[in-house]
């Protein structure tokens, strides 16, 4: 792809990146980049920025940081997105919200799945094929109470430490407790 080529598909996303700018990043006259051109750039080659950022598989060696001893691309990659075995402060949160992220996939794939279970149950039309479908049904009911019960705990956590909970579907709001309000009657109250 020409450097042109390329400005022109920055310019059909929205955020114009002009020839002559593409040209000097590719010759090393221009070394900063603001993120936003990092991202539209890496949407208008089809990739991912961090492969923009740490380019995996095309060199052998980056600098994590300015004036930083020179390292492997997976272990700057794995610094900046938080997944190596260093100690940040927000650490935990990330974590957190990983496992809301994986618990929610793997409550809504189980939702699915039951559904299909469910539909094989109403239109088995054998005892033999009845029983299987009421096998799985209940499989995947475990599932969804293990992922529930995942995201209870992931969003305690959030909670307890003060970040933003994530969005829950509507399927599965009871996965928060609820709240007690001005005329809920606790134990405390009693």
């Amino acid at each position: 792809m020409s450097a042109q080529e390329l400005a022109d598909r920055c310019e059909e996303i929205g955020h114009p990146i002009p020839r002559n700018v593409i040209a000097n990043m590719e010759s090393g006259r221009r070394a900063n980049l603001p993120l936003v051109d990092v991202m539209v750039l890496a949407k208008a080659l089809l990739t991912n920025p961090i492969c923009l950022i740490y380019p995996i598989g095309y060199v052998a060696e980056v600098q994590r940081l300015p004036y930083e001893h020179r390292t492997a691309p997976w272990e700057a990659m794995c610094w900046f997105t938080a997944q190596d075995s260093g100690s940040l402060a927000d650490r935990d949160m990330l974590r957190y919200q990983r496992e809301h992220i994986e618990a929610l996939g793997a409550a809504s794939a189980a939702m699915a799945s039951e559904s299909y279970a469910r539909y094989a149950v109403e239109h088995a039309t054998s005892t033999a094929e009845r029983a299987e479908a009421l096998r799985d049904q209940a499989a995947c009911l475990e599932r969804i109470d293990e992922a529930k019960q995942r995201l209870s705990v992931a969003r305690s956590f959030i909670r307890r430490d003060r970040g933003i909970l994530p969005y829950l579907p509507p399927e599965l709001a009871d996965v928060d407790p609820l709240e007690p309000g001005p005329n809920t009657i606790t134990e405390e109250r009693l």
